[in-house]
């Protein structure tokens, strides 16, 4: 009887392991962008759970990616947006869903969901965390003071024009720190094409944003939603749900600032973020219920009623504030999409030429 348990002991010993790494920790890391989440959000899947949530925030997909192409982040879930997905894809930076685990998937809108698989194929990925433009926030009051009532607010050229800008500078101008949305946006401004990888085209956006470099006061992804929110500054090139985040805010504030959102008439960017798991995920299980409680409808739909942003979840319009849903900056209509181009992934060559176009631009040198 000894001689036999201890021939079998060792198989048990295996069965125990297995089952142990089966059973994962609870415990989940998820990195996504600055204000980009319902403040209830993770009290809410951890009391769903019981699984332990840390949270850490990003405000460039530049960040990230250099965190994703390093390896052994410790992060779970992160949010890439879709052309930075696609060069990591490219990277075999994240796993496949496994989409038997994500049965909320039937709640997504098929269409948006074919517009993000020009990213990731197949969606094998990625979900639509939220999507949403780039235009232009602007101080109503101080605009008009200073460029008057005729101003050019439907307009890139309130920005792109040099003279425009040079009037603004006082009250504030600022730009995203995002050379693959700023560059296409000067680019599409000067009648290029924004997805053109040629090397000219994009010198030529650079070269137009040089002119109007004296006048910024700085380049940033997320200080701008405070300082238009508060009359600090009166333009900034941001991120729609930025924007009008900034813009509840000052209403709140009863500071009389009134903050405005624009598409330009030109035409702007239409891009996707979205939530994936990385390969070396340490909780991929975990991961992967995260990012199905996040398509419940009602969840996904409290998140665009705090940040407002556009989602792709088409069960949650029904749970989405009225108010958001009729806003054309948030939910353009169809004339309006028309005229949005959505980023190309860079191969390398580009991607140093952006780089160091942007890096000119920066340093105004």
């Amino acid at each position: 009887m000894k001689s036999h348990l201890a021939r079998i002991s060792p198989f048990i010993l295996a069965l125990a392991a297995a089952g142990a790494q089966a059973e994962e920790e609870k415990v989940l890391n998820v990195y996504n962008w600055s204000d980009y989440i319902a403040e209830d959000t993770i009290a809410k899947f951890e009391a769903a759970t019981g699984i332990k949530v840390t949270y850490d925030v990003f405000d460039s997909n530049e960040v990230l990616e250099a965190k994703m192409m390093a390896g052994n982040s410790g992060y779970d879930v992160v949010v890439p947006t879709g052309d930075f997905l696609q060069r990591q894809i490219a990277a075999g930076v994240y796993m496949k869903l496994d989409k038997s685990k994500l049965p909320n998937l039937r709640h997504m809108d098929p269409e948006i969901m074919a517009k993000a698989a020009a990213h990731d194929p197949g969606n094998e990925h990625s979900v639509v965390y939220m999507w949403g433009t780039t235009g232009i926030g602007y101080n109503v009051g101080k605009v008009a003071e200073r460029l008057g009532d005729d101003a050019p607010t439907d307009s890139w050229a309130l920005v792109f024009d040099p003279e425009n800008a040079a009037r603004l500078a006082d009250c504030g101008i600022t730009l995203l720190d995002a050379p693959t949305e700023m560059i296409p946006a000067a680019m599409n401004y000067l009648g290029l094409d924004p997805q053109s990888k040629k090397k000219e085209d994009i010198e030529a956006g650079a070269e137009l944003l040089m002119k109007i470099r004296p006048y910024v006061r700085y380049f940033h992804s997320s200080q701008y939603i405070t300082d238009l929110a508060n009359g600090d500054v009166c333009l900034s090139v941001g991120w729609s749900g930025d924007v009008f985040q900034a813009r509840d805010r000052a209403d709140e504030a009863g500071n009389g600032v009134e903050i405005a959102y624009v598409i330009p008439k030109e035409g702007a960017l239409m891009w996707f973020d979205n939530l994936a798991i990385p390969a070396d995920a340490p909780h991929p299980d975990n991961a992967h219920k995260f990012i199905n409680f996040i398509m419940d409808p009602q969840i996904t739909a409290d998140i665009t009623n705090y940040v407002w942003y556009a989602n792709a979840n088409k069960d949650s319009l029904a749970y989405v504030d009225p108010e958001i849903l009729a806003d054309p900056g948030i939910f353009p209509p169809e004339e309006v999409k028309a005229r949005l181009w959505t980023a190309v992934a860079y191969d390398a060559r580009t991607d140093r030429i952006v780089n160091r176009a942007w890096t000119r631009v920066k340093t105004g040198n």
